[in-house]
């Protein structure tokens, strides 16, 4: 993961993090990026790094949203990220920091799921209860307060 000043274009920042994507995981192939992305970098990539960049593009009769393929693994890895106090807002102004700060925080998500005595479950739907209603026997026998306080 490399994290890109957020003043530089996607297509002309993101020769450095698939060069370093290359060093990282030589085995990787194939490599699927964003629209932006697109451009001269598609045809940058295959000669000098011996890879294939898919830009992965929306349908072009599409109307509102729909999830494009692929995508949603990247935007759930978002939703798991911002669950991070220090990660739920960019305060960070060094591109180093925000990386090692992405970092700790999957590190945390990693260690969390490796721990854990049994496979990730989301609870169901649950009853209601009525167990918050007072008994009405309760409420008369409650006492009221003994001191009244009056404005002067």
């Amino acid at each position: 993961m490399h994290v890109v000043a957020a003043g530089i274009q996607d297509r002309d920042g993101g020769g450095r993090p698939l060069l370093w994507t290359r060093i990282d995981h030589p085995s990787a192939q194939k490599i699927w990026a964003d629209q932006g992305f697109a451009g001269r970098l598609v045809d940058w990539t295959a000669p000098i790094l011996s890879r294939e960049l898919e830009i992965v593009r929306k349908d072009p009769g599409q109307r509102g949203f729909q999830v494009q393929p692929r995508r949603w693994a990247i935007e759930r890895t978002f939703a798991w990220r911002t669950a991070h106090r220090r990660l739920a807002r960019d305060h960070e102004t060094i591109p180093a920091r925000s990386e090692t700060m992405i970092r700790c925080a999957m590190i945390g998500i990693m260690v969390r799921r490796l721990t854990r005595s049994r496979p990730a479950s989301r609870p169901g739907p649950r009853p209601l209860s009525h167990t918050n209603r007072r008994d009405p026997q309760a409420r008369s026998q409650r006492s009221r307060p003994s001191t009244v306080w009056r404005s002067a």
